[in-house]
């Protein structure tokens, strides 16, 4: 990989804050907001206690109360600053900046076009959400490139070496009309890669993402993979998460090696009203000392905690109540966006 031009680093390099936007009465979450806000809370607790978290509210009311709320837990405040800004909803892994940065220092906020995925919801505010950040001065001196292309970053998942992970089915569905070289050439020069490894199987029922990558299968440091597994051979997910597996099982690494391959224990079936929710131990987040992984209430978090923590060693792992959050289809990666180190100061 050319290491002189900008590129998107590995979730587990440096970090310098965890983004984040505070759910509220004009979202999606207004049904259940007191159950999501505890999520939100014990998210921002955890955060906090590692490294600093940047909060966008919609306006000085909801910055007043969100602070309450994360006083009350004992939240170290000193840790997190305040944005004001519109947003639609809270997905920032998916409206968030995609920051790609050189070997020098600089960074290249990559702002590609937001659809809602694929159109599914209003998002005008959300795809707006970059530009509003800098024009606020949050990123300091990054640069800012828009690209008219719909992607999502939940839909990517990078090595940090130059290796790009994602799936056909979502971008298929983002861009029918292309073919995937012509994706392919797309993502490798908008995000500084050299490579793309696509996977044609792996969904979960209750995801409106149109399977992201994120949801499915994450790359480890030391060329390993942690992926969502199921072996209940009774559930509708047994054969195309088997298949995904063997999927998994082909591909290689630069130097032509397999990866480490990490499976995670299957939560039961989550239902609500009779639908079907996402829970994936999948969706965690990595920080600069620490994991934080989705808890649903099932007998499998434990194992998941464990085995995610045995994929990123030195780092402590955080379980986050998670259950609130799937109701709306989505869990811990998708409502938040590290910023690598140096970038936001």
């Amino acid at each position: 990989m050319n290491h002189t031009a900008f590129h998107l680093p590995a979730e587990w390099e440096p970090q310098e804050a965890i983004l984040i936007a505070w759910p509220h009465a004009g979202t999606d979450w207004a049904d259940r907001l007191a159950e999501v806000e505890q999520t939100y809370i014990e998210l921002a607790a955890a955060v906090c206690r590692f490294q600093r978290l940047l909060i966008v509210v919609a306006d000085a009311g909801l910055e007043a109360h969100a602070r309450g709320l994360l006083q009350t837990r004992g939240v170290d405040l000193q840790q997190v600053q305040w944005i004001q800004l519109p947003y639609d909803d809270t997905w920032l892994r998916d409206s968030g900046p995609i920051t790609l940065r050189d070997d020098h220092g600089h960074f290249q906020l990559t702002d590609f076009r937001f659809t809602g995925w694929g159109g599914k919801f209003g998002a005008d505010r959300d795809d707006a959400l970059i530009a509003g950040l800098v024009a606020q001065g949050v990123f300091g001196n990054a640069s800012h490139r828009r690209v008219d292309w719909a992607l999502e970053g939940g839909g990517i998942e990078s090595d940090g070496q130059g290796t790009l992970l994602t799936t056909w089915k979502c971008l298929n569905q983002r861009h029918p009309e292309q073919s995937r070289d012509a994706m392919d050439a797309i993502l490798r020069e908008s995000l500084g890669m050299d490579r793309v490894l696509w996977l044609d199987h792996g969904y979960l029922e209750g995801d409106d993402t149109d399977a992201h990558i994120d949801t499915l299968a994450r790359f480890a440091p030391g060329d390993a993979i942690v992926y969502q597994a199921c072996d209940d051979l009774g559930d509708i997910h047994h054969a195309e998460l088997t298949a995904m597996g063997g999927e998994l099982a082909a591909l290689r690494t630069r130097d032509g090696q397999p990866y480490r391959l990490h499976p995670l224990p299957w939560a039961q079936p989550i239902l609500d009203e009779g639908r079907r929710l996402a829970a994936s131990y999948a969706n965690y987040l990595v920080m600069n000392q620490a994991v934080l992984v989705p808890a649903y209430g099932d007998a499998a978090d434990a194992e998941a905690a464990r085995l995610i923590g045995a994929a990123y060693p030195g780092r402590t792992v955080v379980q986050v109540p998670c259950r609130a959050l799937i109701w709306q289809n989505g869990s811990l990666h998708c409502i938040t966006m590290q910023l690598p180190a140096g970038l936001a100061g």
